[in-house]
């Protein structure tokens, strides 16, 4: 039995408070920034997820982990595995664990770069755990180009 390819994944920037989202295609390898989503200690509102996966359709699930600059977990990380793994026992897709680190950092620079570009700023706080998620998106798209070789 051949595996599904994957062509479009959600990928989430887990949060306590805040849910980044991002929706990337496999065939360009780039990801998009979607609206963020409210969390109440770590849990989202389920119904802002099945309507992400209504739209989308996704074949796959991408899910940041947070990990310490020394590559131990820290106390965050059993909980946005726990996130993946509920991801996947309610919708039936598989989802993959990537590296976060310094992706907020990244987001923060993108964000201002795109404000100095467009002179238009963002609103403070808004989008960066979003930004966050397509950055994580696009690096796992990146280690899955050598994949395909």
């Amino acid at each position: 039995m051949s595996k599904k390819k994957i062509t479009t994944v959600l990928a989430f920037d887990w949060g306590s408070q805040k849910i980044g989202a991002a929706v990337g295609q496999a065939l360009t390898k780039t990801a998009t920034p979607l609206p963020e989503m409210r969390a109440k200690d770590g849990i989202p509102n389920w119904d802002d997820i099945s309507a992400l996966v209504d739209e989308w359709q996704p074949d796959a699930f991408v899910v940041g982990l947070p990990l310490n600059m020394d590559d131990t977990e820290n106390e965050c990380t059993p909980r946005a595995r726990k996130f993946g793994n509920r991801l996947n026992a309610r919708y039936g897709l598989p989802w993959f664990p990537v590296d976060e680190r310094l992706s907020s950092f990244d987001a923060r620079k993108t964000l201002a770069a795109n404000a100095r570009e467009t002179g238009i700023g963002p609103k403070k706080g808004r989008l960066m755990d979003s930004v966050a998620a397509a950055l994580i998106l696009e690096t796992w798209f990146a280690s899955h180009a050598q994949d395909e070789r």
